[in-house]
């Protein structure tokens, strides 16, 4: 089966990206290659708009180079898209002319609201969000819309961005406390210039390298111990922190922050602050990054044609498809795990065992889809590779918090192995709740371990309480030893988690 890949080519103020794709099995795109050139066309905008001939030498041959990368594919599509700097440049069709003439490239000016609702849609087709403010900060400008149900409401682009506030308001490479102050009321009273900013009150979703990098700072300052960057989460101290933290630095110092690129080093204190007062004027809930931004946006798009929407349905789910085809699981399996574990699930919770609760299920569910996945690699280790995958891979739809419930669920194989996984992230659960994730991995374990020869043997089951003990009856089809066996065996686990005894009888249906 021959591989499909896209390309793009982002012609931002600041950096200029090839990026290529692989369509998936599943559908999705994934990113497979990311060529960055820092341009920063910006700095080559004359007083009259007019992208100079250096800024012109500086784009073609910067774009030849990505066409040759991008030839080594065999691509269906190529997109080449510009923003801030080419959209404001008073020459922009010459410039769109000699791209076309020394690449081939039919260059795509974006306006305004279309680099805003790139952004948008890149973040409600990668994330679990329904509501709230994106932020796109770029060299020259800068975007923010509103969502709410998934829709977008608002969206506005500021002719501002990183380049141009570091140049506007910073008279040498770092500022001073009053350039900082400055540059802090200037932006608090843009951004109150539109009231459906102000006092919102949701989750405000920053996407782009500022906040990227911004993002990667705190998490080096924290020995943050998950991979990934994708919906990670800072609160408003860690905004205030990193910004103070960096504004301490001399720029050599700067330059090797970990986690700052350092092309960024001069403009991520712009950046910083523009994050740090839209979360002020927003009264947000909480900074949330999306590496999802606008070259994904473009394709969501495209993917989407002819589906008479932009959105995804259901982000997880698509996610959860992806895993299931990319590791191969049995889906038939999947379900009958799925029945199985409803029923233990809700007979405990209508008996009252087990302190469960109903939004609890939607956690066992999630983990039927995905349990042991690890098997794929290796099946000695299983449980190590099934949470280090989930733990530490992007999933669209999960917080980072409940990428890692997720992969203690669906890794559970015993106590000692529950532990060790979960160790780097003890003081991040209460004691209640690192017990009952213990729990609902034992109920999904042994669940599994009813259908351990995938046969659906076991099609039932009913639970009765007698003081301490808990008889269950296993409903059987065909000869049921094998799925006798291994219940007899782990079920001990789940035993000690609810601290009742589990009597097992096995019948024909």
């Amino acid at each position: 089966m021959s591989k499909s890949y896209y390309a793009i080519i982002d012609v931002g103020s600041n950096t200029m990206r090839l990026v290529i794709y692989l369509r998936e099995k599943g559908g999705r795109l994934r990113e497979i290659e990311n060529v960055k050139a820092v341009a920063r066309l910006r700095n080559h905008l004359k007083k009259d708009n007019r992208l100079s001939d250096e800024g012109i030498r500086t784009l073609l041959t910067t774009l030849t180079s990505f066409k040759e990368v991008a030839q080594s594919y065999q691509l269906e599509e190529m997109v080449c898209v510009a923003t801030a700097t080419i959209r404001q440049a008073s020459n922009q069709e010459e410039i769109t002319e000699k791209v076309s003439e020394h690449t081939g490239f039919d260059m795509r000016i974006l306006s305004e609201h279309e680099e805003a609702y790139y952004g948008y849609l890149a973040v409600v087709n990668s994330t679990p969000l329904t509501e709230g403010i994106t932020v796109d900060i770029g060299g020259g400008s800068t975007e923010v819309t509103y969502f709410k149900d998934r829709e977008l409401v608002e969206s506005h682009s500021f002719p501002f961005g990183a380049l141009t506030l570091q140049q506007d308001f910073f008279k040498k490479e770092l500022p001073t406390d009053d350039e900082m102050s400055n540059l802090r009321q200037y932006l608090i009273e843009q951004f109150n210039t539109l009231p459906w900013l102000q006092k919102r009150k949701v989750p405000l979703i920053g996407i782009g390298g500022g906040a990227r990098n911004l993002v990667q700072i705190d998490q080096n300052l924290k020995e943050y111990p998950l991979a990934g960057l994708h919906q990670y989460k800072m609160k408003d101290s860690d905004l205030s922190f990193v910004k103070n933290y960096l504004f301490t630095l001399p720029m050599k110092k700067l330059q090797k922050v970990e986690g700052l690129s350092k092309d960024r080093a001069d403009i991520i204190l712009p950046a910083t602050e523009v994050f740090h007062s839209l979360y002020d004027v927003s009264q947000s809930s909480g900074f949330i990054l999306s590496r999802k931004g606008l070259r994904d946006g473009v394709f969501y798009e495209q993917l989407t044609r002819g589906m008479g929407t932009h959105l995804f349905p259901n982000v997880l789910e698509e996610s959860i498809q992806e895993l299931v085809t990319d590791y191969d699981l049995s889906v038939k399996q999947i379900n009958h795990v799925q029945h199985l574990s409803n029923e233990l699930f809700h007979q405990l919770h209508e008996k009252g065992i087990g302190g469960l609760r109903k939004k609890d299920w939607q956690e066992v569910k999630r983990a039927s889809y995905v349990f042991n996945l690890g098997d794929y690699i290796d099946s000695e280790a299983s449980s190590q590779h099934t949470f280090y995958l989930l733990a530490n891979r992007t999933i669209d739809g999960l917080m980072h918090m409940e990428r890692l419930r997720l992969a203690l669920l669906a890794s559970f194989k015993n106590k000692t192995l529950f532990k060790q996984f979960l160790h780097p992230y003890k003081k991040w659960f209460l004691k209640d709740e690192r017990k009952k994730l213990r729990m609902l991995g034992a109920l999904l374990k042994f669940c599994y371990c009813l259908d351990s020869t995938r046969r659906q043997t076991v099609e039932d089951l009913e639970l009765a309480v007698d003081g301490d003990d808990l008889n269950m009856t296993l409903y059987c089809k065909g000869e049921w030893m094998p799925e006798e066996y291994q219940a007899e065996k782990q079920k001990k686990h789940l035993e000690k988690c609810l601290k009742k005894s589990i009597n097992l009888s096995f019948v024909e249906k």
